[in-house]
């Protein structure tokens, strides 16, 4: 450097945009960061778009809308809340829109997507209201954690539905499947992600994917038409939301649940990633914890409107934190290589369901490991918890999970004695809950 000369910033625009000097990071280490976070949440762009067309909504329409709603709501938490987190169409939410929400609805996927975009304009107005801190503080921790698993053994159930391992029985409910070869496609499929993930591989749930839908396509059992061209029409899915429908049909109790899981989720991924990543205050509270929560709020109702159901902050962004990620850029370059998926609709229709099957199945064993952190010591915990992750799974409703869950809290705690312990919130919907059960 010249004598005299003064030193350039080390990013420029960027470092003041994103204070990557601040965050002791940057611009490369946020790229790469982006990088890994992408890869390991890219299996959404195969899942997604498989799920929600078995609720008759268009497979590219919905894999169009799935990169998008992807695309758009990491680059607002990118660059609104400057999180190193991506969004993305939630997994569990996707399952609950598809078997639960559009079946009540009689199978228009029209209404659902109304709900969708109702809760994410309530849970906007929670995110700029202290409400937002009053309703996530008033469940239970255990009940909490009761309703990560109780989703994932949802996923897991579906997982196994749609590998064929698990099939209906009119004696015994469920049974074990044929092992042909959907189910050991699913099977191989799992043993090859697990063991990706144990040796700590990139993307290893899109790998797996991938090696699965390969074997199929070589093996004869699925049609290939390419990996890449210009992305599908959104026209079929683009302002579909039947609003009005929405709001006559019975819609608080598939709103609340979108709204109550959303919420949830994404309070346990910002707080999980942030405190990954450093970022919590000396009282363990998040900074911009509103502007994320907005974030991921407008990122909910933007999917609806594409074409899909609820977005949410993605705890894979825990990959991108542990390889470096600290601001918003990752989370910008994340959308960015969400935008060029989308011109893999080919590849994504070359996906068997049988092939995400494991995808599924191993996203439930990770949200399974919530049960741990119940108070499995104290009996007024522990059994509502295991009544509500048994119940979501069993009744194939998440809103029956968490209602039979919070009942059970409810009347646990005031037969026990403790009835403090079971706090405003808890009692209103434990009350509602009741009622809805009473008039059916």
């Amino acid at each position: 450097m010249a004598e005299g000369q003064q030193p350039v910033p080390p990013s420029g625009f960027l470092d003041r945009f994103f204070h990557l000097t601040e965050n002791r990071t940057a611009i490369r280490t946020e790229i790469l960061a982006g990088v890994t976070t992408y890869l390991t949440m890219a299996y959404i762009i195969f899942v997604n778009p498989a799920i929600l067309s078995g609720a008759g909504m268009d497979f590219g329409a919905v894999f169009a809308a799935t990169c998008l709603a992807a695309a758009i709501g990491s680059l607002i938490m990118g660059l609104y809340a400057n999180y190193p987190v991506a969004l993305a169409p939630g997994m569990g939410l996707n399952a609950y829109f598809a078997f639960v929400a559009v079946p009540e609805f009689g199978g228009d996927w029209r209404t659902a997507l109304g709900c969708v975009f109702l809760s994410g304009i309530l849970f906007l107005a929670l995110s700029l209201s202290p409400l937002r801190e009053w309703l996530i503080n008033s469940i239970p921790r255990s009940m909490k954690h009761a309703i990560a698993a109780g989703i994932g053994f949802f996923l897991a159930l579906i997982g196994l539905k749609n590998a064929g391992i698990v099939v209906g029985d009119p004696v015994t409910l469920v049974t074990l499947g044929k092992l042909a070869a959907p189910a050991l496609f699913a099977a191989a499929g799992l043993v090859v992600l697990t063991a990706l993930a144990a040796r700590r591989v990139p993307g290893a749930t899109i790998i797996s994917i991938l090696v699965i839908a390969g074997l199929s396509i070589l093996l004869g059992y699925q049609t290939f038409d390419g990996v890449a061209a210009m992305p599908p029409s959104l026209a079929p899915t683009l302002l579909q939301m039947n609003l009005s429908g929405a709001v006559h049909a019975g819609f608080v109790t598939i709103v609340f649940v979108f709204l109550m899981v959303d919420l949830l989720d994404t309070a346990g991924t910002l707080v999980s990633v942030a405190s990954r990543a450093g970022m919590l205050d000396a009282e363990g509270r998040l900074p911009r914890l509103r502007k994320a929560m907005v974030a991921d709020s407008l990122a909910t109702t933007i999917g609806a409107t594409l074409g899909t159901s609820s977005t949410t902050s993605y705890i894979e962004s825990a990959a991108g934190v542990d390889a470096g990620g600290r601001t918003g850029l990752t989370a910008v370059t994340v959308a960015l290589l969400f935008l060029l998926s989308l011109f893999l609709a080919p590849l994504a229709h070359a996906v068997p369901l049988y092939a995400t099957a494991p995808a599924l199945l191993f996203v439930a064993c990770l949200m399974a490991k919530s049960l741990a952190d119940i108070e499995w010591n104290d009996v007024t915990e522990s059994v509502p918890a295991v009544v509500t992750a048994l119940a979501i799974p069993l009744t194939f409703s998440i809103a029956s999970g968490i209602g039979l869950g919070l009942l059970t809290y409810a009347a646990v705690k005031i037969l026990a004695g403790r009835p403090r312990e079971a706090n405003g919130a808890v009692l209103l919907i434990a009350a509602a809950f009741a009622v809805k059960l009473l008039l059916q």
